[in-house]
């Protein structure tokens, strides 16, 4: 497997950053009074499965980042039941949800493997490594920036 050196760099991030965008896209124009709190739970919900896993990732260990997968994890199936809530409520159309559901169970899946190779893995994480001598601070920002215009 590869070593990764943001958070960024992971597929499973990037599919869940894809996911929010497109649920933001589908609901901006959904500006129901009595389905707000609907709209607003669902994008706080998709926002926290991508929000756990820098979060945990950032920590630098292993173990804490297993814990914020799974809480990533569950945030995915929460976020499937609430898109359940969206149809019933039409709020969100039957296809369209079929769609969600698939790239949700995608990520689902992604974080589960990722977890099994954590947790299989005798690495511990980067907080247990030596510090980089050699850091340059003002070359590492310019690489962080790329993420914000991909």
């Amino acid at each position: 497997m590869a070593t990764y050196k943001s958070f960024e760099d992971l597929k499973v991030w990037q599919n869940s950053r894809d996911l929010n965008k497109l649920l933001f896209q589908l609901l901006k124009t959904k500006n129901s009074i009595e389905l707000g709190f609907l709209k607003n739970h669902i994008l706080k919900t998709a926002g926290s499965i991508m929000d756990n896993i820098a979060e945990g990732f950032e920590r630098g260990g292993n173990k804490e980042l297993i814990q914020f997968l799974y809480i990533s994890k569950g945030s995915a199936g929460e976020l499937r039941s609430q898109i359940y809530r969206a149809v019933d409520n039409e709020l969100i159309e039957g296809q369209i949800a079929q769609e969600l559901f698939q790239k949700l169970l995608s990520i689902s899946a992604q974080l589960s493997l990722f977890i099994q190779y954590l947790k299989k893995s005798e690495l511990k994480g980067d907080k247990f490594n030596e510090p980089k001598s050699d850091y340059d601070p003002i070359s590492d920002e310019s690489d962080f920036f790329q993420f914000l215009n991909p």
